[in-house]
């Protein structure tokens, strides 16, 4: 068989992703979910140009004044205002921008961590996956509060800390992913023809066990961005997430727990806007796991 031959029985043993259409195969709940992340994304990428008011100028005059269909409320101030009198809306809406980056940014570095640990150690075995998955039973044990608290300590909060402590977190899903997938596919037809034909195992790992693995991992990623805002928002929280004064969702949830009894907006916006979002998100990615793969639906990641 000639090189032209083999990349072509090669090339025609990978498949492709089939074409997901959620808005027309899903129901309506699915359709609102879709909607909900369209505004939470469009307020994120420009929020900046959209927002009423600076989120972290306030005025003392308009201190606690609440949303706009309470007795005293404002269209100047839709959700209300906190205690330093800074626009809820206008805080939301940069508090969506900094979701985005930490979703974006933890899910992308522990997705291309986990994905190249988990495809080595299936793909090669022995003393590899021996060493590398005990990497990921030690990663699976270490408590992420206790993680997020040191480096707290050590370096103070930090919108860094919070990438890396969701790094550290998730990378280990896709790594156990990757390496199941790897291991049922390593001895396929496919992979040994490609041995066969002299390429290399870092080429064959690329070209031919990554594309076949990577359904798994789109549903993996979209199931994983309402844990990351969970997580996000729990550490900010807890006061070793994003530092004041930037408008992260758990902060605003921490700075109205002591108003919850007279000024229930600070806090209830916000919660309220953490879970229509991570509803949405594990609604659709649900939906994709139907399509894609369905074992992964309902899975603990």
């Amino acid at each position: 068989m000639n090189t032209t031959d083999t990349a072509g029985t090669l090339s025609s043993r990978v498949p492709r992703l089939r074409r997901i259409t959620i808005w027309s195969e899903g129901g309506w709940a699915v359709r609102i979910a879709l909607l909900v992340l369209m505004v939470f994304v469009f307020v994120a990428l420009f929020g900046p140009w959209i927002s009423p008011h600076d989120p972290l100028a306030g005025s003392l005059r308009a201190r606690l004044v609440p949303p706009v269909w309470q007795d005293g409320g404002s269209w100047t101030y839709i959700f209300g205002t906190d205690r330093l009198g800074r626009d809820i809306l206008s805080r939301l809406i940069a508090g969506a921008r900094i979701s985005l980056m930490v979703c974006v940014m933890a899910i992308v570095i522990a997705g291309v961590i986990g994905t190249a640990v988990g495809t080595v150690a299936g793909y090669f075995g022995g003393w590899a996956d021996r060493i590398l998955m005990r990497l990921v039973d030690l990663a699976l044990s270490f408590p992420v509060i206790l993680l997020a608290l040191l480096l707290g300590a050590i370096r103070g909060p930090s919108f860094a800390n919070i990438i890396i402590v969701i790094s550290l977190v998730l990378w280990s899903q896709y790594a156990r992913m990757s390496r199941g997938e790897t291991m049922k596919i390593r001895n396929e037809d496919f992979v040994d023809l490609a041995r066969t034909s002299g390429l290399s195992d870092l080429r064959i790992l690329w070209h031919h066990i990554l594309p076949n693995i990577a359904p798994s991992l789109i549903v993996i990623a979209t199931l994983q961005v309402g844990i990351v805002i969970v997580l996000e928002a729990s550490l900010s929280f807890l006061g070793v997430g994003v530092p004041p004064p930037a408008p992260s969702w758990g902060s605003m949830v921490a700075d109205g727990r002591s108003y919850i009894t007279s000024a229930w907006w600070l806090c209830m916006v916000p919660g309220v806007a953490i879970l229509l979002t991570v509803m949405s998100v594990n609604l659709v990615g649900d939906t994709l796991a139907d399509r894609l793969n369905p074992a992964l639906r309902g899975r603990n990641l």
